[in-house]
């Protein structure tokens, strides 16, 4: 294969996996073999093993972030404070893309970032949509209200006042206290219980209304 009958292949796309270029009568060494030198040429860049990206200047799709994280590991969609920040939830920058899935965690060093992917259990495994991204690209991401539910279930004293405030939570007319009341119904978890007393505190305290009183569901402090 020429290098530009790859480029006729994925020129639209804004990353590719091997699986792509080995449909009909090639060579899968052959194919290899290129990919290896294109890399090593500073032709494409490789994410992982099977998954490339077409390096600058044949790069015509600027990949997004949250695509790349999609096909990094598939069954996994973006969340916590990269999703967060996404929809101005939260005002920091997030250079390091968050994702969760229920496989395997690790942390992803490649030429078009980093990725953190995390691991959740089956049955949180909800709250996340396909939503276009840029022009063209699409991931799936969580709500804001499951975004915030993974981080605070996932990050250790996330149920605190201390983290929560920490977080400079903002737009609040972009998050939905019911939304979230329920996934963390059904979540159902002391710890996520506990949050949602204070990110309802927050929200009102912001809003320069006066708090609404939540039954609190125990005493003490039980692990998760």
């Amino acid at each position: 294969m020429k290098f530009s009958e790859l480029l006729n292949i994925v020129e639209e796309e804004p990353v590719f996996s091997t699986s792509l270029l080995l449909a009909g009568a090639v060579q899968p060494a052959e194919i290899y073999q290129q990919l290896s030198y294109w890399e090593k040429t500073g032709r494409i860049l490789q994410l992982r093993r099977g998954l490339y990206a077409l390096a600058p200047p044949w790069q015509k799709v600027r990949p997004h972030p949250f695509s790349v994280a999609n096909a990094m590991v598939p069954g996994s969609y973006v969340s916590c404070q990269s999703a967060l920040a996404h929809v101005g939830l939260i005002p920091e920058w997030v250079p390091m893309v968050t994702s969760v899935s229920t496989g395997r965690p690790g942390i992803w060093q490649t030429p078009l970032g980093e990725y953190w992917f995390r691991h959740i259990r089956e049955s949180l495994f909800f709250g996340y949509r396909r939503i276009e991204v840029v022009t063209g690209q699409h991931a799936f991401v969580a709500r804001p209200e499951k975004a915030l539910l993974d981080l605070i279930h996932l990050q250790p004293e996330g149920d605190s006042r201390e983290y929560l405030a920490e977080l400079r939570l903002q737009n609040w007319e972009r998050f939905d206290l019911d939304t979230f009341a329920g996934m963390v119904e059904r979540g159902g978890r002391p710890k996520l219980r506990r949050a949602l007393r204070v990110v309802e505190q927050l929200c009102f305290e912001q809003a320069g209304e006066s708090r609404i009183t939540v039954p609190d569901s125990g005493a003490g402090r039980e692990k998760e």
